[in-house]
Order: structure tokens, then sequence, then C-alpha cells
């Protein structure tokens, strides 16, 4: 295969693709097109058709014409022969003969001719409902599509209307108000053993040893002052 020939297989596939792709994006038009081609196909055929009919009622006006001329041919012979007209009479005859032949050849002519008018008729009726089914599909066909584009279109809103926004937030909520739960709950548990706790138990324990030492020291002042009112006493 040559390079020309590859690429213009190439180009009338890149061709089909696009037309594919416009046919997907517009399927009235695609409907619209093979509709009208129809119509246009069942007018041909309309013609054929008549033609047909007119060739049938043709054969069909001939042959009558042919029968009624026989009949009148029929008629005259014997007339003719009663009346010694010989040559009259040979001349019927033979006119007679070529008359039977014709008959004979328009019936089987107007047979066939009838035959194939009923058949092209029954073949435009069809057509002619092909017609009507396929602007039906093409209305039934183009609501699907419209069915299913506001379907997808829903669908997509609510894909824009995703709940991991939402359910993103309240898991940030939960987990601050735990995290606050869980900071009380340290603070309860080191309570004694914070900073703060411990430097409060030592002031306090601070403050209650120079207390108990004040006390102790008034209390040996008074038990002093005691022995020596004790002693002044012995003396005197």
């Amino acid at each position: 295969m040559g390079f020309f020939s590859r690429l213009g297989q190439l180009w009338s596939g890149f061709l089909n693709i696009f037309v594919s792709n416009l046919e997907n994006k517009n399927p009235e038009a695609v409907y619209e097109a093979a509709i009208e081609e129809r119509i246009k196909k069942h007018r041909e055929l309309k013609k054929a058709v008549a033609s047909i009919v007119y060739l049938r009622n043709k054969t069909q006006t001939e042959l009558d014409d042919s029968e009624r001329e026989m009949k009148d041919v029929e008629a005259q012979i014997p007339i003719a022969v009663d009346e010694g007209e010989d040559e009259v009479a040979l001349v019927l005859l033979e006119k007679q003969e070529k008359l039977q032949s014709r008959i004979a050849e328009l019936q089987i002519e107007l047979e066939k001719i009838s035959a194939q008018a009923e058949t092209s008729k029954q073949s435009l009726v069809a057509f002619q409902a092909d017609i009507h089914k396929l602007k039906q599909e093409k209305i039934e066909m183009l609501a699907k599509k419209q069915n299913a584009e506001a379907r997808i279109k829903i669908q997509e809103t609510l894909d824009g209307l995703s709940m991991d926004a939402d359910v993103q937030a309240l898991d940030n909520v939960r987990s601050s108000i735990n995290q606050l739960n869980a900071e009380a709950d340290i603070g309860n548990e080191l309570g004694d053993a914070s900073l703060d706790a411990k430097l409060a138990k030592i002031k306090a324990k601070t403050g209650s040893a120079n207390a108990r030492r004040k006390l102790d020291e008034l209390k040996k002042q008074k038990a002093a002052k005691k022995d020596a009112a004790a002693n002044v006493n012995k003396t005197m």
C-alpha cells in the first residue's frame, strides 16, 4: 500500500470520526436528513408507481377496445358469408385472428402489469408507513435524549453538592470539641502534678512551717516566763 493511499485512508478515518461526532451532537439533524431522504425516495417511488398504474390502465383500455372490436368482427363475419362477400369475409377472418392474438397478448401483459402495480402500491404504502414510523422514532428518541440529559444534569448538580465539605466541617467541629474535652481531662489528671500546683503546695507548707515555728517560739517564751516567775516565788 502506497503512502498516499494510507494517507487517504487515515484522512477518511478522521473524517468519519468527525462526522460521527457531529451526528452525536445533533441527532435531530440526522433524523431530519434521514426523513427528508425517505420523503424524496417516496416521491420517486410514487412517480414510478403512477407510471405503472398508467401503463396498466392503458393496457386495460386497449384490451377493452380490442375485445369490443372482436365482438363487432365476430358479428360481421356471418353476415359477410351469408351475403356471399367472400373477400370481406376473408378480411374479417384475418382481422379476427389478429385480434385474438392481440387480446391474448394484452391479457398476459395486463396480468403482469397489474401484479406489478399492486406490488408497487404495497411498497409505496409500506414506505409511507416507514416514514411515519421514523418520524415517531425521532420524537421518541429526542425525548429520551432530553430526559437523559436532564437526569445527567441533575446528577451533576447532586455531585456538585457533595456532602464531603459538610462532613469535613462536622469532623473538624467534633475534633475541636473532643480536643477541648481532652485538654480539660488532662488538666484534671495533671492537677497536683503541675508546676503551679507544686509551688502552691510548697508555699502553703512554708507558711505553715513558719507559723508552727512562731507558735513554738511563743510557747517557749511563755514557758520561760512561767519558770522565771516560779523561781522568783521560791526565793522569796
